[in-house]
């Protein structure tokens, strides 16, 4: 395929319990941007939050509709890693994390692709945060 098509992913749904929770934690603990809060009518909101800077790609905060989404919030992916959090000072960010009590859940690393450590969201999540090796 060719990059000519122009397509990139541009919004991860990620299911939370509640809007407003959801977005005080990514914008309060990861320092995301709200990008849109729009009412949806029917107790539904579309609400997106970005990186700073508005690199990569935008998360789309989905409240759980009904029984078998609320049981995928916090385990969306089984519990392996769901997302990748890339950065370009490991030290400075990780630093900055656990100062806002976001919980990492092992200690940093080396590895063949970069500097990484595992953290969870609000609701369990699994993230990567890495320095790619450049």
């Amino acid at each position: 395929m060719s990059d000519a098509l122009g397509r990139k992913v541009a919004t991860v749904a990620v299911v939370v319990a509640d809007y407003d929770q959801a977005i005080a934690w990514y914008v309060d603990k990861l320092g995301f941007a709200l990008a849109q809060d729009v009412d949806l009518g029917g107790g539904k909101r579309w609400v997106t939050v970005e990186p700073g800077g508005g690199q990569g790609a935008r998360l789309l905060l989905a409240k759980a509709d009904g029984e078998v989404q609320a049981a995928s919030v916090g385990n969306q992916t089984g519990g392996r890693v769901f997302l990748f959090l890339e950065t370009d000072d490991f030290a400075r960010d990780h630093a900055l994390m656990l100062e806002k009590g976001v919980e990492f859940r092992e200690a940093p690393r080396r590895e063949a692709y970069g500097t990484v450590a595992v953290f969870a969201d609000l609701y369990g999540n699994l993230w990567d945060l890495l320095e790619p090796k450049r």
